[in-house]
């Protein structure tokens, strides 16, 4: 097996240090595993996962940029030669999907497609939505300010990044409801070791989300309006132009990676300040600091607590031999909390001026999204901070079982 430890590699098993990603009480709080994790075994193969874990901020933001690596390997090489098995062929549309977006991709293709995926997606199209957005979080709130109690993941979090992304791509508003449960459904596959259930589940989300699109932006080819998927179908670069693939496949990872992210920011980074009483009280004084305090709660408790790199050529880290066909786990959660890199990690301090966290990735995969979220997380936190001031804890939290993507069942609030 490619990924099978080093011979004489005598080091803990990452269960024995608390790594336990199938525990619920270990996804409520994955942090003090992460500190014996960076402190004794910065480089340590899983065999539950089949990864090998990287815990510092150093290394993993290295390692993000390291052209080794690769979040796929289908361009160089076949499954056999990487020690992997053969994917299912009940898989394939699943995997169309996914290769044909830019996060999936590597040089040259990823270049390409991202460059032209650029051409539409612009900072001026981004800040055109901006009143847009604000709008549609009022509506939300409107709908919530009379109630005295609301589940600010399903009334908030929720209908806010998919009413944007929906407006953005153009979906027609009878079509919207189709999307979270497509893209929920769909980022299923990206658990560690996923049920038959769960792969099933994100094929079927898979072709139903991509035939979907293929008639739209058909549609929108013949007939372009003004958004994002007819942009997508129009741009035209150096004769080159998407493919109708590659276009179902940027949309698609638009809203999985928008909307999963953004709904997880929001509970988690509401459920960190109604933990920490003395930050919530200083941003109500100051909502000044709303975009300080938007990046603070993106690193303290990320949605995303892990990456995936393939490694593409053997390479040795902190003494510790790594082979070609491996699959790093890159511990965002344990990179954001890394002493190493920040002055009191775990405290929430959201006046923090040097914040290098790494949620959105880095190098040539650092997420296109990332203007457009931190507009919608300060659209939403700021105008709930202004509507709602007196808004409090209703009910403790509980946590999805899912690891990856890292999020609450609800968050109840009263006000």
């Amino acid at each position: 097996m490619a990924t099978k430890r080093a011979e004489g590699d005598r080091q803990a098993k990452p269960s024995e240090l608390g790594f336990a990603p199938w525990d619920v009480s270990f996804v409520a709080n994955p942090y003090p595993a992460y500190t014996e994790l960076r402190r004794r075994h910065p480089v340590l193969y899983d065999d539950t996962t089949d990864h090998w874990l990287i815990s510092r901020h150093e290394d993993v933001n290295a390692l993000l940029r390291d052209r080794r690596l690769g979040r796929t390997y289908v361009h160089v090489a076949n499954h056999a030669q990487m020690g992997r098995p053969e994917e299912p062929d009940w898989h394939a549309p699943f995997w169309r999907l996914i290769r044909d977006g830019i996060l999936d991709m590597e040089p040259p293709d990823h270049t390409r497609v991202r460059r032209l995926v650029s051409k539409a997606f612009t900072p001026k199209m981004v800040e055109s939505l901006k009143p847009r957005i604000q709008a549609i979080m009022d509506g939300l709130v409107d709908e919530v300010s009379g109630s005295g109690e609301a589940d600010l993941i399903k009334a908030i979090a929720e209908p806010l990044p998919v009413a944007v992304i929906a407006e953005m791509l153009g979906i027609p508003e009878s079509d919207r409801h189709l999307l979270r449960p497509w893209s929920a459904e769909i980022c299923l596959m990206y658990e560690l070791n996923p049920s038959d259930d769960y792969m099933g589940r994100a094929v079927k989300a898979s072709v139903e989300f991509s035939e979907y699109l293929r008639r739209l932006s058909r549609d929108r080819r013949a007939k372009p309006k003004k958004d994002l998927i007819s942009g997508l179908a129009q741009v035209v670069d150096q004769g080159d132009r998407l493919t109708e693939g590659e276009l179902i496949g940027t949309c698609v990872l638009l809203l999985n990676a928008g909307h999963e992210a953004t709904v997880n920011v929001t509970g988690n980074g509401w459920w960190s300040l109604f933990r920490n009483p003395d930050q919530l009280a200083l941003l109500r004084k100051d909502h000044s600091l709303l975009p300080r305090a938007v990046e603070e709660l993106m690193r303290y408790d990320t949605p995303l607590q892990m990456f995936e790199r393939w490694v593409l050529e053997e390479f040795e880290l902190h003494g510790v031999r790594i082979p070609m066909g491996a699959e790093l786990g890159l511990l965002f959660g344990s990179a954001n909390r890394d002493p190493g890199a920040f002055d009191r990690p775990d405290e929430l301090d959201i006046t923090r001026v040097e914040n290098p966290h790494i949620s959105f990735g880095a190098g040539i995969h650092f997420c296109l999204g990332a203007p457009l979220a931190r507009v919608e997380l300060e659209s939403s936190f700021g105008t709930l901070l202004r509507r709602i001031p007196n808004m409090e804890l209703a009910v403790e939290p509980e946590w999805k079982p899912a690891y990856i993507i890292r999020g609450l069942k609800e968050l109840k609030v009263r006000f």
